[in-house]
């Protein structure tokens, strides 16, 4: 299991630090996507999206 990826990624320098570069991005948007969802749910009623609806009258 080791050879294969050691043979891919961390052999040569310009394939592993594009590597850590795109593992770090997609691991912010994953964290940031679940902690959003995570905070709107124990949240919900009490953000500006949820009563925003009693404050501001609909325009027409």
């Amino acid at each position: 299991m080791a050879s294969p990826i050691y043979s891919t990624i961390f052999k040569r320098n310009s394939v592993f630090v594009p590597t850590v570069f795109l593992a770090a991005f997609s691991f912010s948007i994953g964290f940031d996507m679940v902690t959003s969802a995570w905070w709107d749910s124990h949240n919900r009623g009490k953000q500006w999206k949820d009563i925003r609806s009693k404050y501001i009258e609909q325009e027409e």
